[in-house]
């Protein structure tokens, strides 16, 4: 396997190096960008995320935009683009084409550095995952993406560490794919799925159940429900139901399994959420599916303030390294953010983290001019200096 000096290329800015840490131990296991003929490849994977995180930290529209950039500015050119520079068809060929196996390495590998650095929230109600779907606006030319007859669509399907605050798990699919069936995929053995309305399935919660995946799931307040045994609500909770039941017509699509089944009230809105976590109390059950709203937010912050919807590729493989490349950038915020300022990511730390890298840069720039200055200076001090006479 081919070994990736991590940035020896070039001296990143200090804050820069820092953003980019966490990728030193992980970028010589990455499988090489292999070449589909015999001219040799413009970058490595390396400079693939070094342009595609820098893509997401700034202001750009377009992928057009991005290539004009590193051709033309001179931060850009100097910390960011390959030595030889980039066009912009080697750009877009690569992403539409390659790289989406070397940046599922990379994000994987980075979850991982994640969980053992962001402080644990909530453990007392397990290992929890949120899981959700979020609808991408494509062109009719992505024919892969079908949606509705006259829109094209693609969807991701997202696993979100509740725990930590950062994704997991990802899955592309056309606009119009079902949800459901990604769950399985999503949580594993002991993880417990935190789910809205839309993934309620009887047969599923037997299901995630024979293979030791929890969940806590919303349920439609018209869902017939079997009662087994009533627990006792305490006085002056939101709480107004807790039981184990049975969800669903019997001899149609009742559960075969039984489930703790909370009924709870907040500002006026009744919420029924079914789980097969007996050990968790009615409140605790509430308080797992509010968490649920933290992916709701991520989408949201991650869609506004990281360029990840602004598509510079139509294929399948290209959308998938743009959306991977987008998940990459926010996790090394996240690091970034809890080891520098021990917080969460947010808007404010991404523009302070902007103009820093660009301060440094420009002082850098400045130092380096100083430098050959002072040996121009030299220079022509000697060559004007008379020659020793014999």
């Amino acid at each position: 396997m081919k070994i990736v000096k991590f940035y020896s290329r070039q001296h990143l800015v200090p804050t820069q190096r820092q953003l980019q840490k966490p990728l030193k131990s992980i970028l010589p296991k990455v499988p090489p960008l292999r070449s589909r003929s015999n001219k040799p490849l413009a970058m490595n994977t390396e400079e693939l995320i070094n342009i595609l995180t820098y893509y997401h930290l700034q202001e750009f529209s377009s992928g057009s935009e991005l290539i004009q950039a590193l051709q033309e500015d001179d931060y850009a050119r100097q910390f960011v683009a390959p030595a030889g520079g980039i066009k912009h068809s080697t750009f877009f060929d690569t992403v539409n084409d390659r790289g989406v196996e070397q940046l599922l390495f990379v994000f994987t590998e980075l979850q991982k550095q994640t969980t053992g650095i962001l402080p644990s929230q909530h453990s007392e109600l397990g290992d929890l995952v949120a899981i959700d779907g979020s609808l991408i606006d494509s062109v009719l030319s992505m024919h892969w993406a079908e949606y509705r007859r006259d829109s094209k669509k693609a969807k991701l399907h997202l696993g979100f560490d509740l725990n930590h605050g950062v994704p997991r798990k990802l899955f592309l699919t056309e606009g119009n794919g079902a949800e459901r069936p990604f769950v399985s995929s999503i949580i594993e053995p002991g993880q417990t799925g935190v789910l809205d309305r839309g993934y309620q399935a009887h047969h599923l919660f037997d299901q995630w159940q024979r293979d030791g995946c929890h969940f806590v799931c919303r349920i439609k307040e018209t869902t017939q429900k079997e009662i087994l045994q009533e627990f006792p609500v305490h006085e002056n909770s939101h709480v107004f139901f807790d039981a184990m039941v049975l969800l669903g017509t019997p001899n149609v699509n009742q559960t075969k399994k039984p489930v703790h089944l909370v009924g709870y009230t907040i500002d006026g809105k009744s919420y029924w959420v079914a789980t097969d976590r007996f050990d968790l109390l009615a409140e605790q059950v509430a308080l797992a599916y509010k968490l649920r709203w933290d992916i709701e937010s991520f989408f949201a912050w991650w869609k506004r303030h990281l360029k990840v919807y602004h598509l510079f590729a139509r294929s399948k493989n290209g959308l998938m390294v743009q959306i991977l490349s987008g998940l990459i950038t926010y996790l090394l915020l996240a690091i970034y953010c809890q080891e520098q300022h021990g917080e969460s990511v947010s808007i404010r730390r991404v523009r302070q983290l902007r103009n820093q890298i660009r301060n440094e840069a420009t002082q850098q720039a400045v130092a380096q001019s100083t430098i050959q200055n002072r040996k121009r200076k030299k220079l022509l001090k000697r060559l004007k200096k008379p020659p020793a006479s014999s």
